[in-house]
């Protein structure tokens, strides 16, 4: 037991927010590149972070993808889902609030997903 009341709460963006850090620590170790987190706050409903890395071939891509999934089950997130290891250029694990983008270079290169959500969404027009 934590210390908590049982009606005390940790807010979710905090607990997000820690389990952000330690993915980053894991892709680290496992000698992921380019590592990357978007907040996702106020921009979708499919979860608060999204971690986008690289591995250097399909097998490196296999490799981290398979060290997450055990580093999550150790740290009791062990009902992630994950999409994409069959192949292994783009490997997908969610959390639930965090969604973990694996890629091989060229093919997160052609996605280019960090374009597509990192940036400011357009304030909508009220001419015309």
């Amino acid at each position: 037991m934590t210390g908590q009341s049982p009606t005390e709460t940790v807010p979710e963006s905090k607990v997000s927010s820690t389990l952000v850090s330690k993915i980053i620590h894991w892709l680290d170790e496992a000698k992921a590149e380019e590592i990357v987190t978007i907040n996702l706050s106020g921009k979708t409903s499919i979860g608060d972070f999204m971690i986008v890395a690289s591995g250097r071939t399909d097998r490196h891509v296999g490799a981290i993808a398979d060290k997450i999934r055990e580093k999550l089950k150790d740290a009791g997130h062990g009902r992630a889902r994950v999409e994409g290891d069959d192949t292994c250029d783009w490997v997908l694990i969610d959390t639930g609030d965090i969604i973990v983008h694996l890629f091989r270079p060229e093919v997160r290169e052609f996605y280019n997903l960090e374009r597509m959500w990192s940036g400011e969404r357009p304030a909508e027009s009220t001419s015309h």
